[in-house]
């Protein structure tokens, strides 16, 4: 069993799977302030809740976008299950052929999804991570992964509105009845999931014209599920993408 570790701006996703198979996904809250204790003390409470039995675990494997937590992270995992976890980066081979200005730039979760969408979907795919940032990775007929884009994540652009407008308060990520609002909540619940829906369809059928032919589509992140149902184009939602990326990238360095 190899447990798996995706730590983002927002949350740190944690499975455990064998396989090719995930057995668990949860979500914390990521804290810089979280000791390495800390860490292992919420990590031995999700296994427990799941009834893996840290002995039973082989080997972790972590992929981060928050250096200033990877640290504390490994070191918790080191202390569950007693053995070096491996962290991607530089020296971890992942069999991903990177098609960009400077490889070196390219984030770790955006190396692991394509693995994954790779070896699971096939080729060329466009793969949409939404979580802090709303990422979009883009992988040739070839399997290159040959670029992407970076634009605001929801919350991130929905935190942004209400700082900076004296009238418009938070409300909840979730559609409203009607895409026309008669309310000033309803109008913006429609404005975060229509209007990142509707910049999703964009982003597809602007990729597919550079491309000149159409992949598939897979969505990641934790806001997925809230956006996906309302986009026009076909699209995959995988909440396990990246675990099962990690678990390939893993099984590649033993």
């Amino acid at each position: 069993m190899i447990l798996s570790i995706d730590i983002g701006n927002t949350n740190i996703v944690i499975g455990c799977g064998e396989n090719g198979k995930i057995n668990f996904v949860e979500r914390l809250s990521t804290f810089n302030n979280r000791t390495a204790l800390e860490f292992a003390i919420l990590f031995k409470n999700i296994l427990e809740i799941y009834n893996v039995n840290e002995n039973d675990i082989e080997g972790a494997i972590i992929a981060s976008v928050v250096p200033s937590v990877t640290g504390n992270v490994k070191s918790a995992a080191e202390k569950i299950i007693g053995k070096k976890v491996m962290v991607v980066g530089p020296g971890i081979k992942t069999g991903l052929s990177i098609v960009i200005d400077n490889p070196a730039q390219l984030g770790a979760d955006l190396v692991v999804g394509a693995v994954a969408g790779i070896h699971y979907y096939g080729s060329p795919l466009i793969i949409f991570d939404l979580g802090t940032a709303t990422t979009v990775s883009v992988i040739d007929k070839n399997s290159n992964y040959i670029g992407g884009i970076i634009m605001p994540g929801v919350n991130t652009a929905h935190e942004a509105l209400t700082k900076n407008t004296s009238l418009l308060q938070n409300v909840a990520i979730e559609a409203p009845k009607k895409i026309i609002g008669k309310n000033t909540v309803d109008c913006m619940k429609s404005g975060a999931v229509y209007g990142t829906a509707a910049s999703i369809d964009g982003v597809i059928c602007r990729i597919e014209k550079e491309l000149g032919y159409k992949p598939k589509v897979i969505a990641t992140g934790g806001l997925a599920e809230s956006i996906v149902p309302y986009c026009t184009n076909k699209i995959i939602t995988d909440d396990e993408l990246l675990l099962n990326g990690l678990m390939l990238i893993y099984q590649k360095n033993i």
